[in-house]
């Protein structure tokens, strides 16, 4: 049980200074004063919202409980300080329960005032202030729910758009290459038919066949990429070379040879071994090397293809554990995938440790840390530049360096820019909702800090993680 409070203290109090003494001599009656010692809990979230505290001496401090976690909300020592249920008097109130813990810090004094009874002091004295505090406090609440659920609309949207862009190209690609595919294939039957209807005997077929698997090899090998002048001058080449051989359409086929790293010897070989066939031997020959290098583009397409789906499972983690050792660098590479659309003509510099031990993390959320950190260096440079991503171990934590080269950190936003709504994008182009959950992402969850350091040349995010979980 507490004490009572004289009148006269509590007028030194900011919330009751304006009073009058009929309102205080309420207030006496129906509250009264306790004590905590240091280190005890006045109030645990999640109780009974039945009373209002108000700090009469001490330092206390106000936790949430938020993903499993502690956040301190606030830790004062200002007399007048209040908390507990503080919106009693709310129609509009939800859940009567305490949103938060409270903590005394040193030994404590505070004023406990039971909720009824501060609901029904303020809709005496202050009926339209009830009304108008609840519609604020509604206000606000959709507001703020509007906004957090626009970034993550535009967030999605952002990548929704890159993911349709980066599908788009290779399957357009394995389309149109499958086309071309069943007209090539439909002509080296034609060809094959008609070598086949001459005087040839099989053993001129047997050699044709060799000739065809040796070209195809030949193709299949890596070879080191020509410049455009070289490979014009190689096509000049082919086509005086082939025509002098007596191929009316060299024009059409040298560059499927030249392409395939075929030279003018093969041709001579080629000629000597098929004597009169050699124009459809050529055609059927340039049809063959068309159609493996059209499967070759099929491949490709669909391996990139495969690749995207599986870093949008990396940058998800779907079908994964949400805490767990993870290896930083996966996530940074799915994550370029993911922005792939909007990377433009920026040039991606790694330098990547590959020491660096697994990190104990929320992997899906780090992503959007990496997200969060990249779109903004694109950003800054406007599309055009050089993007770092550097890792390195920094003593017991893991460090991720995200440098541009842009403009920079206007200097009147560098001390708020990790606060929430502070943005340096246009109107209308930015929530600034990302670097704040970045910040909570990396501090919060991780236990781990983020900080930045900019210039005219550039800015620089670094992130830390510490190597051992807390």
């Amino acid at each position: 049980m507490g004490t009572p409070i004289d009148a006269e203290e509590l007028r030194t109090l900011f919330l009751f200074e304006g009073m009058t003494p009929e309102q205080l001599a309420e207030v006496v009656a129906s509250s009264e004063v306790r004590t905590y010692p240091a280190g005890s809990t006045v109030y645990r979230a999640g109780e009974p919202s039945i009373a209002l505290w108000v700090l009469l001496d001490g330092t206390l401090r106000l936790v949430r409980h938020a993903d499993g976690e502690e956040v301190v909300v606030n830790q004062t020592d200002h007399r007048g300080s209040y908390a507990g249920a503080v919106r009693a008097f709310a129609t509009s109130a939800g859940a009567a329960a305490y949103p938060t813990s409270l903590h005394a810090v040193t030994d404590c004094r505070f004023l406990r005032w039971p909720a009824n009874d501060f609901a029904a002091f303020v809709h005496k004295w202050f009926p339209m202030a009830v009304h108008l505090f609840d519609g604020l406090y509604l206000g606000i609440r959709t507001t703020e729910a509007t906004v957090r659920q626009r970034e993550h609309l535009a967030q999605l949207g952002t990548l929704s758009a890159n993911l349709a862009h980066e599908l788009n190209n290779p399957a357009a690609a394995t389309v149109r290459a499958a086309g071309q595919l069943r007209d090539r294939v439909a002509h080296m039957r034609q060809k094959l038919g008609m070598i086949a209807s001459g005087t040839l005997d099989p053993a001129m077929i047997a050699r044709l066949i060799t000739i065809q698997e040796r070209a195809v090899e030949i193709a299949s090998k890596k070879r080191d990429p020509l410049s455009p002048l070289q490979e014009s001058d190689l096509e000049d080449e082919m086509v005086d070379h082939l025509e002098d051989l007596g191929f009316d359409h060299a024009v059409d086929v040298a560059p499927v040879f030249v392409s395939a790293g075929l030279d003018t010897t093969f041709f001579d070989d080629v000629a000597a071994e098929v004597g009169d066939a050699l124009p459809s031997a050529l055609a059927w020959l340039g049809y063959t090397l068309e159609t493996e290098a059209l499967m070759d583009e099929i491949e490709d397409a669909s391996n990139r293809i495969s690749t995207l789906v599986a870093s949008i499972k990396q940058y998800t983690h779907l079908d994964q554990a949400a805490h767990q050792e993870v290896d930083l660098h996966p996530g940074i590479d799915s994550t370029l995938v993911m922005l792939g659309h909007k990377l433009g003509d920026i040039e991606v510099h790694r330098d990547y440790d590959t020491t660096l031990p697994l990190v104990p993390a929320f992997a899906a959320e780090l992503n959007q840390v990496w997200t969060n950190l990249i779109d903004n260096a694109v950003d800054a440079m406007d599309g055009h530049g050089v993007l770092e991503l550097r890792t390195y171990r920094d003593g017991d934590y893991a460090a991720v360096d995200v440098t541009d080269h842009g403009r920079g950190v206007p200097e009147e936003v560098q001390g708020r820019l990790f606060e929430p709504f502070v943005t340096t994008k246009p109107v209308g182009q930015g929530s600034g909702l990302g670097l704040d959950n970045a910040k909570r992402i990396v501090e919060k969850r991780h236990r781990g800090t983020i900080g930045f350091t900019t210039g005219p040349k550039g800015t620089t995010f670094t992130v830390r993680l510490p190597l051992t979980g807390n």
